[in-house]
């Protein structure tokens, strides 16, 4: 359970990543270090050497040489000329002591003449000589050996047509210099390890305090305390959008459970009404005696609220499977215009018991894609809406456009009317402005909710205007998928 921790892995990432940077960061001035000093060590041997022959070129004397003879001139009897020595002065080598005296005393040099002769060395050699046999005339060499007193050196060397110039240099010093640098890593790269290590667990800890916070009073929130939430600090940064979005979330849980209680009251108080109508219908009948048409009169008013209750149950059982999506909608072409004559018929009918006029406005050709059982059930539930809530010798229209590649169909009606302020609850499960009057009239208050899951599953949208006392209007836009005429 440790190793699984955020705070954990966060702490082994930040200590992973300051070892990965420490050991780059220090291979790195490692061998940087390393170059540059062999590279100014190399640079300062390669100037000591121009230097001692730039001034041996322009200040070795040479003794007067007669013309060389040819092979075939010498004489029998004759020896061949020796080549004349070189005879340094003393105003250079006091030059070149001087010069030796103001280098380090490490620095070792020598010059001998083309047999190998000495001519000059530092102190420093002592008994000891430096050689290398192959030299290009007038190209410094830069090599490592170590074959002087089994120290390593680094040797720069030069060959003129008069003599050899050495000057070398022991690498002890910048191998200890590496050396140093290198024992001072393994020392303090474990230590600024451990402390990442502390460093990283303590950040973790600062950081995923609130975290923990969260969680604890997340716990804590069940059904019954759904009004508390996680505490904000204010800053608009990871944690305060997390908890923003957890608040969110319980206001919109909140908000469930209230409708769900809200929706199994209005449940049981729908239920109830008919089943205790019928139940005291038939307690009566059962006590007394009655005649045939009496009991008659029972069982018809029973069966009357029995078919209120089945549709309240097919109408929740139709809205909770669309809840789950078990609900198929088909898709074929609608004609929306043989729908709505079909209705503005079904709507007289409707309509004749309260003398309520209904009327057919405009109708537009129009097929929408869709399921036709589905949206001709939208649009008798509007229109017997409409006739519901419209007093007698009221008068109520329909009309059927297409406007902007929609399907636009509006249900007026010179009813009640709707309050501003309830007109966004309307379409809410058993809503209903005036429970007494929608009852006696005999709805449920599902008939909207259903209307309003028909017109979202076929991607449309409803409106609703209305005011007190003067009527409402329901506009359903629908997409329209063709339009051949209008009439």
């Amino acid at each position: 359970m440790f190793f699984r921790s955020i705070r954990t892995k966060l702490t082994a990432w930040y200590s992973l990543v300051v070892s990965v940077t420490l050991i780059s960061f220090g291979l790195t001035a490692y061998y940087s270090t390393s170059n540059t000093l062999s590279e100014n060590l190399d640079r300062s041997l390669k100037n000591e050497v121009k230097w001692l022959n730039e001034i041996l070129a322009k200040k070795f004397p040479r003794k007067h040489t007669p013309p060389a003879r040819r092979p075939q001139e010498v004489k029998p009897g004759e020896t061949k000329p020796e080549e004349e020595e070189l005879e340094p002065t003393d105003e250079i080598w006091n030059q070149i002591y001087e010069h030796t005296l103001l280098n380090p005393k490490k620095q070792f040099i020598q010059i001998t003449d083309t047999r190998g002769r000495k001519l000059y060395k530092s102190s420093s050699l002592g008994k000891d000589s430096l050689y290398y046999a192959e030299v290009p005339f007038n190209h410094i060499l830069l090599v490592s050996t170590s074959e002087f007193k089994d120290v390593s050196l680094r040797l720069a060397v030069t060959q003129n047509e008069r003599m050899k110039i050495y000057v070398a240099y022991p690498l002890e010093d910048l191998n200890e210099v590496l050396d140093n640098l290198f024992s001072n890593f393994l020392i303090l790269a474990p230590i600024a390890i451990f402390l990442s290590i502390g460093l990283g667990w303590f950040l973790a800890n600062k950081s995923l305090k609130p975290v923990d916070e969260m969680s604890k009073t997340a716990r804590d929130i069940t059904a019954q305390n759904l009004n508390q939430t996680i505490p904000h600090s204010g800053v608009n940064d990871e944690l305060g959008r997390l908890a923003l979005t957890f608040n969110e979330m319980i206001a919109r849980l909140r908000s469930s459970f209230d409708q769900i209680k809200q929706f199994s009251i209005d449940a049981s108080h729908e239920l109830r009404t008919p089943l205790t109508i019928m139940r005291g219908e038939m307690e009566l009948a059962l006590h007394s005696e009655k005649s045939p048409q009496e009991y008659r009169r029972v069982i018809a008013s029973n069966l009357e609220e029995t078919i209120r209750m089945s549709a309240i149950v097919e109408n929740l059982l139709t809205l909770s499977k669309a809840d789950l999506g078990r609900v198929e909608i088909q898709h074929e072409v609608v004609p929306l215009h043989e729908v709505i004559r079909d209705l503005y018929e079904d709507g007289e009918v409707l309509a004749e018991k309260k003398n309520i006029k209904v009327t057919l406005e405009n109708v537009d050709e129009v097929n929408v894609p869709g399921d036709k059982v589905r949206i001709r059930q939208l649009l008798l539930n509007l229109i017997d809406n409409a006739i519901k809530y419209t007093p007698e010798n009221g008068s109520v229209s329909l009309s059927l456009k297409h406007l902007n590649g929609m399907a636009t169909v509006s249900v007026c009606d010179t009813g009640i009317g709707i309050p501003t302020q309830e007109i966004p609850k309307i379409f809410d499960r058993f809503y209903r402005v005036d429970k007494a009057r929608s009852r006696a009239m005999g709805g449920s208050g599902l008939g909207l909710s259903i209307a309003k899951w028909i017109v979202d599953a076929h991607g449309g949208k409803i409106e609703v205007r209305s005011e007190i006392h003067r009527g409402s209007t329901f506009t359903v836009y629908l997409p329209a998928n063709l339009l051949t005429s209008a009439r």
